[in-house]
């Protein structure tokens, strides 16, 4: 999620991250105009970027929206310039009952976003007739700084039409991916909307050269897209298939509750983890983070690590799946889950380890693919 992209705050208590390509958009916008006309308006491009992100925001809204009603958590959303990528909540993700009504949620919140856009273009348009006398929205071109109420019109329409294009992860893609997973497995189905998408995108890209400048950033954007998307399924591939034995940390440390917490801090000098079981004989009876450690010192001075370790914690057994850690982890907010055997603690996953040991094994998954399609 965080790859090419930056935070920039949230909205409704989800995440709001800006992907770079839409910081490359008041670049092309500015030498776009500036082909046109001799000079460019940098005030103006500006608001046309502006303008261009708050159509974005309102259709990923409306998305969300949806979503919640359907009983998905949206976690994060990923604001491209035609688009967003949301990342949802696999902790709290209410599974349909059938393909049929996985189909049918889907398409509906698929839909919601372009009908956004088309309901703020009609308002948009609505306003502008009664209070601007004489303004012409039909003018080309239809998206143009110089005219910014024609542009707040039209920006809207252009975003629903281009993501009724069957490009995944627009909306004509996650409907066209949607009706290949009623047959075949969502994975499966999601990769073969990207490939689509792929094909599009190039497409659009060659013709842009041709014609249109904007049909080439379309065919980036696209592209980009889709490329955030096919990521993402490696990762839930990843979670779902790979086991906590093959990613757990067999070599560790573990701190007695008698340590003073001036004897941790020199033990975790010395090691490359943040976070630390607490043991007593074979029986674990709590964790402790580097953090706590020094927030305990600046605090209280030296103490014992049984005052100041958390005793909350989870457990889990070495065949469970990566899925299950994660929810455990994000569920409770919790940075290390210990991983039993007879009742026998034989290693910890951290949220450090599990998320380099995930990015690895997706990078690995991708690069066989990707040789098995060469």
């Amino acid at each position: 999620m965080r790859s090419f992209s930056v935070h920039v705050g949230r909205l409704f208590g989800v995440e709001v991250r800006l992907h770079l390509t839409f910081l490359i958009l008041p670049l092309f916008v500015f030498w776009t105009e500036y082909s046109v006309h001799p000079s460019a308006n940098g005030p103006r491009d500006l608001a046309l970027v502006g303008i261009v992100l708050a159509c974005v925001i309102a259709h990923e809204v409306g998305h969300m929206l949806v979503a919640w009603r359907a009983g998905l958590i949206p976690k994060a959303v990923i604001l491209l310039p035609l688009s967003g990528v949301t990342v949802f909540d696999e902790s709290r993700v209410a599974a349909p009952q059938s393909a049929a009504a996985a189909w049918k949620r889907e398409l509906r919140i698929a839909l919601t976003g372009p009908l956004v856009n088309v309901g703020f273009a009609l308002i948009a348009a609505g306003v502008i007739y009664a209070t601007v006398p004489g303004v012409n929205l039909w003018h080309w071109p239809f998206l143009q700084s110089a005219n910014l109420p024609r542009s707040l019109v039209w920006a809207n329409l252009y975003l629903a039409g281009l993501n009724l294009l069957p490009a995944y992860p627009l909306d004509g893609g996650r409907i066209l991916r949607a009706y290949f997973a009623r047959s075949i497995d969502p994975a499966l189905a999601t990769r073969r909307a990207v490939s689509i998408s792929h094909a599009l995108a190039m497409v659009l890209m060659v013709a842009g050269l041709f014609s249109n400048t904007w049909l080439t950033m379309v065919g980036v954007i696209i592209f980009s897209a889709a490329q955030l998307e096919e990521r993402a399924v490696i990762f839930q591939s990843v979670l779902d298939n790979v086991r906590l034995e093959e990613v757990m940390l067999t070599d560790f440390s573990t701190l007695s509750p008698a340590d003073t917490l001036e004897d941790a801090l020199d033990k975790a000098v010395h090691s490359l983890q943040d976070d630390f079981p607490v043991v007593r004989g074979s029986d674990m009876v709590g964790v402790i983070s580097r953090q706590r450690i020094l927030e305990a010192l600046r605090a209280e001075g030296n103490g014992y690590v049984q005052a100041v370790m958390s005793k909350l914690f989870e457990v889990s057994m070495r065949q469970e799946s990566l899925t299950s850690a994660f929810r455990k982890l994000t569920a409770r907010n919790l940075s290390i889950i210990p991983v039993v055997e007879d009742q026998r603690l034989v290693g910890i996953v951290t949220l450090q380890n599990l998320m380099h040991s995930m990015a690895l094994l997706a990078e690995g998954r991708k690069l066989r693919q990707d040789s098995a399609q060469s």
